[in-house]
């Protein structure tokens, strides 16, 4: 199959041509995962991102953004949606891993003390203030990013935040004063 120009693609995809976007998908698509894989390193995170970024173009009419050099901005936004990929995955890791510090600096030796532990973290949470709480769960118990937990809880990140720092603090406090 011979590929169109890229200026004869951007003006049917102006005009919004269906066809163009098969045409533009199947011209990039493969060079679009190399690269992709070239970042992150595993064959399936990069198809599902240039998959999601074809989608984007098309649902989101970021077609209209193309100027004269599609290459470029294809891999450039190859690029980007790779560095966040990344960057969300690190994210994740170091809560994860707070999460887990923070349960191993307050865990007690026997197995019989830790159940007791984890109830009685179970309780503090259940008696804190619900916004903390909520915080404290989509973030570190779910893992999920601070964008994703405060569009969930209808806050800004800047209030997600807050409530995550005063949760934490509320709970250290506790556990630091409980009684041995």
């Amino acid at each position: 199959m011979q590929h169109q120009p890229d200026k004869a693609l951007l003006a049917r995809l102006r005009d919004e041509d269906p066809l163009a976007y098969d045409a533009l998908y199947l011209k990039y698509y493969r060079l679009l995962c190399v690269s992709a894989f070239y970042f992150l390193r595993n064959e399936q995170e990069a198809k599902d991102l240039v998959q999601n970024l074809f989608l984007d173009i098309w649902d989101k009419k970021l077609y209209l953004q193309f100027h004269e050099d599609i290459k470029g901005y294809l891999f450039r936004a190859v690029k980007n949606r790779c560095l966040n990929h990344i960057e969300k995955q690190q994210t994740r890791h170091r809560h994860c891993k707070q999460y887990t510090d923070m349960q191993e600096e307050y865990s007690l030796p026997a197995a019989e003390q830790k159940a007791d532990s984890y109830e009685e973290l179970h309780q503090l949470l259940e008696e804190m203030p619900k916004q903390k709480k909520n915080a404290l769960q989509i973030v570190y118990l779910h893992g999920k990013p601070y964008s994703e937990a405060a569009h969930s809880m209808g806050i800004s990140i800047n209030s997600l935040k807050t409530h995550l720092k005063t949760g934490l603090r509320i709970l250290r406090g506790e556990i630091k004063t409980r009684p041995d």
